[in-house]
C-alpha cells in the first residue's frame, strides 16, 4: 500500500500537477496578451486619438484645411505615442507573466527536492 501511495504522488506531482500548470499559464499568458490588445493597439498606431477627428470644410478655405489637416496630424501622432507607451507596457506585463510562470514550473518540480533537502540540512544544524 505505501509503495503504491509513493507511486500516485510521483505521478500525480511529476505528469498529471504539470500538465495543469501549463495549461494554467497558457492561459494566463493568453489573457494577459488579450487585456493589453497589443494585435489591435498595433493594428491601429496610427488612428486618431479618442477617434478625435475633425471634419474638412465643404467652402475650400486654406486657412481652415491647414488647420484641420494639422490638428488631424496631431490627433494621430498623440495616438501613436499612446498606443506605443500600451504596447510597451503590454509586453513587459507579458513578460512578467511569462517568468513567473516558468518560475512557478520550476518551483513546483523542485519543490520535493527542496523539502527533502531542507530536511537533511536541518539535521545537520542540529548534529
Amino acid at each position: 500500500m505505501p509503495i503504491a501511495l509513493v507511486a500516485d504522488y510521483l505521478v500525480w506531482h511529476f505528469i498529471q500537477a504539470p500538465k495543469e500548470i501549463l495549461g494554467a499559464w497558457y492561459r494566463v499568458c493568453s489573457y494577459s496578451f488579450t487585456y493589453f490588445s497589443t494585435p489591435v493597439l498595433v493594428q491601429t498606431l496610427f488612428s486618431p486619438w479618442r477617434r478625435s477627428e475633425w471634419g474638412y470644410p465643404r467652402i475650400f478655405d486654406l486657412g481652415k484645411f491647414l488647420e484641420t489637416f494639422f490638428s488631424n496630424i496631431i490627433s494621430r501622432i498623440l495616438g501613436a505615442i499612446m498606443r506605443i507607451f500600451m504596447i510597451f507596457f503590454g509586453i513587459l506585463g507579458e513578460l512578467c507573466v511569462f517568468f513567473a510562470g516558468m518560475l512557478v514550473f520550476i518551483l513546483w518540480l523542485l519543490a520535493p527536492f527542496l523539502v527533502v533537502g531542507g530536511f537533511f540540512y536541518g539535521f545537520t544544524l542540529l548534529f
